[in-house]
């Protein structure tokens, strides 16, 4: 149901020139019932001018007349037929001017880790235009080498419903065009709920100085048998078996008995 404009000034004139019940009034301005009390007990809206919605064209006498006499009748909103479409008006979504500079960090993370989002979907979520889109995939930006790629839900360009709704929606379209998906791709189109949920995956040590050796399933026969062979050394020909020492190490050994 559509609500008036200036909802909480509304309420004021409604509650201090109309005896209209508080439900009633609530329902009509979005607000809850025990602040429309409040209204009326001086606690809530303080200072606050009432703005008359008979005079701004959006209700009627005799539909505030009718409120009065029915305390179940639920307040309309008067028909407008010039505001008629205004909230289906199509367009890129605003952005505040604080947070305008994060965009390309929001695009590049999007580009980087949901490749399998378009143009279309990623405008739509941070409220950016496709040659934007287009510079930054391409690394033809003239400040990529200064972009690090953040999560626009973190920068609250976006939320996260919308976010996992428009990643849900690429993977079905990939799907029906009968695209084959790769493992990690498979992976970023978990939902927010689905993740959190996941148990974590073991980590391999970063660090692996002094761990040549490490490995997670153990050692196999194979590495033993080579490992066997390594310490026994190798007598599959005859020179390696027979080894006749060099005129150095006869000299050597000589040397070594006179001594």
């Amino acid at each position: 149901m559509a609500k008036p404009i200036m909802a909480k000034a509304t309420a004021v004139w409604l509650v201090d020139n109309t005896t209209i019940s508080f439900k009633q009034i609530a329902d009509f301005v979005g607000m809850h019932e025990l602040e429309v009390q409040g209204i009326a007990d001086g606690d809530v809206a303080q200072g606050v001018k009432g703005f008359d919605p008979i005079a701004n064209n959006q209700l009627t006498q005799e539909e505030i007349d009718t409120a009065e006499g029915n305390p179940l009748h639920r307040l309309k909103l008067k028909f407008n037929a010039a505001a008629q479409g205004e909230e289906k008006r199509r367009g890129p979504r605003y952005t505040p001017l604080s947070k305008r500079q994060d965009r390309p960090a929001s695009i590049l993370w999007l580009v980087k880790f949901h490749p399998e989002l378009s143009d279309g979907q990623i405008g739509k979520l941070v409220g950016t235009t496709k040659p934007t889109i287009q510079a930054i995939r391409e690394r033809t930006h003239w400040n990529i080498a200064n972009i690090q790629p953040i999560d626009p839900v973190a920068l609250g360009l976006s939320r996260q419903s919308e976010l996992d709704a428009a990643v849900q929606k690429a993977a079905a379209k990939k799907l029906a065009e009968g695209g084959v998906m790769s493992d990690d791709e498979r992976r970023k189109l978990v939902s927010t709920e689905q993740s959190l949920g996941m148990e974590n995956e073991p980590k391999i040590p970063t660090a692996i100085e002094g761990l040549e050796t490490f490995t997670l399933s153990g050692t196999s026969e194979e590495d033993e048998d080579e490992e066997e062979s390594r310490h026994k050394g190798d007598y599959s020909d005859a020179d390696s078996f027979f080894s006749i020492p060099d005129d150095k190490d006869e000299e050597a050994d000589k040397d070594d008995d006179d001594k």
